[in-house]
């Protein structure tokens, strides 16, 4: 089990929350979050970039001049790639960057970028922001408590809430919701600030996918062969 410490919004320690690191993966797998990391920034690429050959330029094909006698260099059509205008060497033609990963291997990685973060001591903890209403000010002397002075990532329960409204406007913090978190926003930011409710509810459903990932395809399985053998008994 890991400790890790959970602070009021003064960046004092008030209480600790017990992970399982088995549950995150018992061990940092560097592989996997490169893995992940690689992926996404890949899908995040449009892949249409295009640039024209020599072939598709609407230059006449005719000779500039003729071979010898002119002391130019020899010189073909006006669509060369070494003129101004004409086509690309190796043209650039749309493609697809896509990646794909099994969805065990993407949550395992979700999981395993949250235990990174606790390792390293990158992951702060708050009983409860206690914001009645938007405020930029308080968010910020809230995160300057908690010695955040780098990127940081606040993960909250809802996208139209106090905190979020808050820390919209702050340099250097980006505000998602706790489901949506992924391996490659908690490895793109420093820090990562999220509610001690907030982190137990996104723990708790990731430990029910675990639960149903290592018990569907079984439970399934087992369910059809005993169907089966009740039907030829029957």
């Amino acid at each position: 089990m890991i400790d890790v410490p959970v602070h009021n919004t003064k960046g004092e320690q008030v209480d600790t929350l017990q992970l399982d690191e088995a549950l995150l993966g018992s061990e940092v797998r560097y592989a996997l979050l490169k893995q992940a990391f690689v992926r996404t920034h890949a899908n995040q690429r449009q892949g249409s970039a295009k640039t024209k050959s020599r072939g598709e330029t609407s230059y006449s094909t005719r000779k500039l001049y003729k071979q010898k006698g002119t002391g130019n260099a020899r010189r073909g059509d006006r669509g060369a790639n070494i003129l101004r205008g004409g086509g690309m060497t190796f043209a650039k033609k749309p493609k697809s960057w896509r990646q794909n990963m099994p969805k065990k291997m993407r949550r395992l990685a979700n999981r395993n970028a949250l235990l990174a973060k606790i390792v390293d001591s990158e992951i702060k903890l708050v009983d409860s922001f206690g914001l009645d209403k938007p405020s930029t000010k308080d968010f910020a002397s809230i995160l300057s408590a908690l010695e955040i002075d780098r990127s940081c990532l606040l993960a909250v329960a809802h996208s139209n809430g106090h905190a979020a409204k808050s820390a919209k406007n702050i340099d250097d913090v980006d505000v998602t919701v706790a489901d949506r978190l992924c391996a490659f926003d908690l490895l793109n930011h420093r820090y990562l600030v999220i509610e001690k409710a907030v982190l137990e509810a996104w723990l708790e459903r990731a430990k029910q996918q675990l639960e149903s990932g290592h018990h569907g395809g079984r439970g399934s399985a087992t369910s059809a062969g005993a169907a089966a053998s009740a039907k030829e008994s029957n």
